[in-house]
Order: structure tokens, then C-alpha cells, then sequence
């Protein structure tokens, strides 16, 4: 019999690695082997058919994160979400901060830099992410609305090199076209009412699932209705989302772009590999919550 590795089945199946070795692991994928460190993949295997089971017991993440740092709690779920996401989600857009950085800045409200050259607005931005955490956790279950979206650009932005641009609004809908990924997006003039259709269109939703938040995360980038920081932005609100339906959030983490970028990309042709990163990633964030006692349903 004919024998796969786990890169050569996640091209076929157009998905992750670490979804593939994640399957392995798990047993469903009948006939896969380890040899060594290697999954061995026979050829008619059959991609299992992978639902979200990500729900959370009601509130409890979001009482635990909103009692945590309102007791400015540190070592917890919320000091680890404040520098893994605004580690990743920085670094996913060319922040040079490392995560060492990060964690040192939100820890002491400093930076120690050696014998390296950093752009200050990655510091700015850093910075102001913690903030934008702190909004949506406050935020979590507050209709997703237009100002919301505003603040948390505004929060992002503020302070930065862009504030000082001709034609960059921080905190408003972009006034120049843009492009992401070399794709033409929505126009500035168009912008609001893209925006509040899709907000209609979210909103008419009963009760959301994950691939709902992930549908609306792309349509959000692809109108792009910012000049810069509609990457952070989108992401901050996918995590807000999660809280608010009692869905197991996830970070998007650096190692994984490229696969998001693709999962973008193709979501309107082919949902698999989105959705498959957004459960890989919601798998390694189910490790915190196990690390920290917080319960989730299955």
C-alpha cells in the first residue's frame, strides 16, 4: 500500500499540517501510523468530517477575564490572552516586536532593546492593543455595531506615525482606495453602507456559529473599510464574537499565516481550510483553558 506524509495530505485535503497530525493523533484517520516522528498516511484515506464543537459553558471565560483584570490580576487567562494575541496578531501584520518584547512591555511598561533598531509604532501599537483587549472585553456582549468597530480602530491607531498622514481618519472609514493581497476592495464611498449591510445581514443571524463569525471576519476585510489596521481589527472583533456566543475563542498565531491568508482567500470557494485553521488554532486555545480550570462544553 501506497503511504502519505502528513504534508502531502494536507495539500489534498487543503488544510494545515498540525490539523492533519492533529487527526492522527486523535485516531481518525483510519489505517495512519508514526514511524519515528513521522505520520504515515495510507492513500485511500478518507479527510474526517470535522464539526465545530467549540462551545463554552456560558460567560464563564468572559467572568473569569473581566474579574481578572479588573483585580489587575497577573499569571492568568487574561495576561496570557493580552500577550499571545497582541503578540501574534501584530506580528501576523510585520511587527519586528519579539514576543519575549511583548511580554516584557505588558508586564512592566518598559522595553529593553539591545543592539536592535525598533519602528516606535510597533511599540505604539502594542501598546494600544492591550487597550483594544481591555474594550472588548468590556465590550463582549454588546451588539457588534459601526461605533464599536470605530473605537477599536481609533484605540489601534492612536498615537501612531499615520495619525500625521494626509488622508489616513484614525478611527473613520478610509479615504483612499486600498488593495489586500493585490485584490481591489470596497471603495471609499461605499464603505459605510457595505459596512452596515453586513453588520444587517450578521445581525439577522438567530443564533451564530463559528463559521458565521468567520464569514463575517472575511467579508470585514474584504470591504477593508480602513486605510491601515483592518487585519487587528478584524480579528479583535472574531475574538469579541466568540465571547458573546459562548464560542471557544482562538488566536490566530504567526505560524499559522500563511494558512490563514489562504483560508481568506478561498472561503468563498472553499470553506475547509478557513474553517480548519480557526479549529486548530480554537484546539490550542483549549489548552489555556484546560492549563487554567475554565470549563468548556464539547
Amino acid at each position: 500500500m501506497k503511504y502519505f506524509s502528513v504534508a502531502e495530505i494536507a495539500r489534498k485535503w487543503e488544510m494545515s499540517d498540525r490539523s492533519v497530525r492533529n487527526y492522527c493523533a486523535q485516531g481518525k484517520i483510519e489505517g495512519a501510523f508514526l514511524q519515528g516522528k513521522t505520520w504515515n498516511i495510507p492513500e485511500g484515506a478518507v479527510k474526517p468530517d470535522r464539526k465545530s464543537k467549540g462551545s463554552m459553558q456560558a460567560s464563564q471565560l468572559l467572568s473569569t477575564l473581566k474579574e481578572e483584570k479588573r483585580d489587575k490580576r497577573h499569571g492568568g487567562i487574561y495576561h496570557k490572552i493580552q500577550i499571545d494575541l497582541t503578540f501574534n496578531s501584530n506580528h501576523i501584520e510585520g511587527s519586528q516586536l519579539t514576543h519575549e518584547q511583548t511580554r516584557y512591555m505588558y508586564e512592566t511598561n518598559t522595553i529593553g532593546l539591545e543592539d536592535t533598531y525598533i519602528n516606535v509604532d510597533d511599540i505604539v501599537e502594542t501598546t494600544n492593543h492591550f487597550r483594544c483587549i481591555d474594550l472588548m472585553i468590556d465590550r463582549a456582549n454588546f451588539t457588534l455595531s459601526e461605533p464599536f468597530i470605530k473605537q477599536l480602530h481609533s484605540l489601534l491607531k492612536n498615537g501612531t506615525s499615520d495619525c500625521r498622514k494626509e488622508g489616513f481618519a484614525v478611527g473613520e472609514y478610509k479615504k483612499l482606495p486600498n488593495e489586500v493581497g493585490g485584490n481591489v476592495t470596497t471603495l471609499p464611498e461605499n464603505v459605510s453602507n457595505e459596512i452596515r449591510l453586513l453588520l444587517d445581514a450578521y445581525h439577522a443571524i438567530d443564533k451564530k456559529t463559528l463559521d458565521d463569525i468567520i464569514d463575517f471576519h472575511v467579508r470585514f476585510e474584504l470591504i477593508h473599510p480602513f486605510q491601515d489596521g483592518n487585519g487587528r481589527v478584524g480579528r479583535l472583533i472574531m475574538f469579541k464574537e466568540c465571547l458573546c456566543n459562548s464560542i471557544v475563542p482562538f488566536i490566530i498565531s504567526d505560524d499559522m499565516k500563511m494558512f490563514y491568508y489562504r483560508g481568506l482567500r478561498d472561503w468563498h470557494r472553499e470553506r475547509g481550510f478557513l474553517r480548519d485553521t480557526c479549529l486548530a488554532s480554537q484546539d490550542t486555545f483549549k489548552q489555556y483553558l484546560d492549563y487554567f480550570r475554565i470549563p468548556y462544553g464539547l
